[in-house]
C-alpha cells in the first residue's frame, strides 16, 4: 500500500507540474493513441472516426498506433517510443497489466499526461498512475450477460474468444460463466481471427459439445462467422447468442432473431472522450475527477433500429 500511495504521489506530481506550467500553445497538440489491436480488427473503425473527430474539433494531431499483429511486447516497444516523442499526451489500452505497466509507468514519470481506455479496470489505471480511465467494465460486462443468458435458460455455453491472449477478454468470459453459476472450464474456445479458424472451430465445438445451448461471442470477428455458421446450419433457434460490440452484420443477425443482444461499449466514447480530455488538461488543467464507463448497454430488437445505421461509424 505504501509503494503503491508513493508511487501514485509521484505521478501526481509529475502531471501536477505540467498542468501548472501553462498551455504549450493555443492548439496544435499532438497526442499519440495506442491500442493493442491487430490490423485485421475492423472493431477499431469507430475509435479512428472518432479520433479522426476529435482531431478536427480541438484543432490537434493524433497518432494511431499499433502492433500489426497484436503482439503485445511490440505494442509496449510502441509506448515506448511513443513517450520518446515527447507527445502532449498518451491513451493506452491495459491489454496486458503486466505487460504494459513498465512503459506505461515511464511516460507517466517523464511528466507525460497519460489516459488509459477500452481494455483494463479502472484500478489498474489508478495503479499505473493514469489520469482515468474512459472504458467497459469487462467483467461486469460478462457477467451481465451471464445474467440474460441465465435468464433464457442456458446451462452450457461456448464464449468464443478471439483474443485470447488479452486477459480482458478472458474476464468477459469468466463473468458470463459466474452469472450462470458454473466454471468456465473448457467452454472458452481460444478460436484465432482468421474467419475460416473462428467458423470451423466453432462448428466443431458444437458438433462435440450437443448440449449447448448458450453462445458469446467477444466481437465482430468472432461473431460475424457464427452468424454464418447457425445460418448455414439452420440451428440458430437451439442458441441464446449475445455478441460484445457492434457492426452492421450484428445488427442485422439482431433483427434476425439469430442474435438475441449485442453489449455496446460505445467505443466512439473511448476515442473522442480522451482526446477532448487532454486537450483541456494540456490547455487549462482541467480533468473530470472520475473514471468514465462508457458501457455496457444491451442492443435488442427493440433499440436496434436507433443504432443500426450508425454501426461500425459511430457505434
Amino acid at each position: 500500500m505504501k509503494t503503491l500511495l508513493k508511487s501514485t504521489l509521484v505521478a501526481a506530481a509529475a502531471l501536477f507540474a505540467v498542468a501548472m506550467a501553462g498551455p504549450a500553445s493555443a492548439d496544435g497538440e499532438r497526442f499519440v493513441f495506442v491500442s493493442h489491436a491487430p490490423d485485421s480488427d475492423s472493431w477499431w473503425n469507430t475509435i479512428k472516426t472518432a479520433l479522426k473527430n476529435a482531431e478536427g474539433d480541438m484543432k490537434v494531431t493524433v497518432e494511431y498506433r499499433n502492433p500489426p499483429s497484436g503482439d503485445l511486447a511490440d505494442m509496449a516497444r510502441i509506448i515506448q517510443q511513443a513517450a520518446a516523442s515527447n507527445p502532449n499526451g498518451i491513451i493506452t489500452t491495459i491489454a496486458d497489466f503486466d505487460v504494459l505497466q513498465g512503459p506505461i509507468k515511464d511516460a507517466i514519470a517523464k511528466g507525460i499526461p497519460v489516459i488509459t481506455v477500452n481494455s483494463g479496470t479502472q484500478e489498474q489505471s489508478e495503479k499505473l498512475g493514469a489520469l482515468l480511465h474512459v472504458g467497459q467494465p469487462e467483467y461486469d460486462a460478462g457477467f451481465g450477460a451471464g445474467k440474460r443468458a441465465k435468464a433464457a435458460g442456458v446451462t452450457k455455453f461456448l464464449c468464443i474468444n478471439h483474443y485470447i491472449t488479452n486477459p480482458a477478454s478472458v474476464e468477459r468470459c469468466q463473468g458470463y460463466a459466474d452469472a450462470l453459476g458454473v466454471d468456465l472450464g473448457n467452454q472458452m474456445l481460444d478460436s484465432g481471427i482468421d474467419p475460416t479458424d473462428v467458423y470451423n472451430k466453432t462448428k466443431a465445438y458444437l458438433q462435440n459439445n450437443p448440449d449447448t445451448n448458450g453462445i458469446l461471442a467477444l466481437g465482430p470477428n468472432s461473431a460475424e462467422p457464427t452468424i454464418k455458421l447457425l445460418k448455414d446450419s439452420g440451428s440458430a433457434s437451439k442458441y441464446n447468442f449475445i455478441s460484445f460490440d457492434l457492426s452492421p452484420d450484428i445488427a442485422q443477425a439482431i433483427k434476425d432473431g439469430v442474435i438475441e443482444s449485442a453489449i455496446d461499449q460505445q467505443p466512439y466514447l473511448q476515442g473522442y472522450l480522451p482526446v477532448v480530455f487532454l486537450t483541456l488538461f494540456n490547455r487549462y488543467g482541467i480533468m473530470p475527477s472520475n473514471h468514465v464507463n462508457s458501457g455496457p448497454g444491451f442492443v435488442t430488437k427493440n433499440n436496434v433500429a436507433t443504432v443500426e445505421k450508425l454501426a461500425g461509424e459511430y457505434r
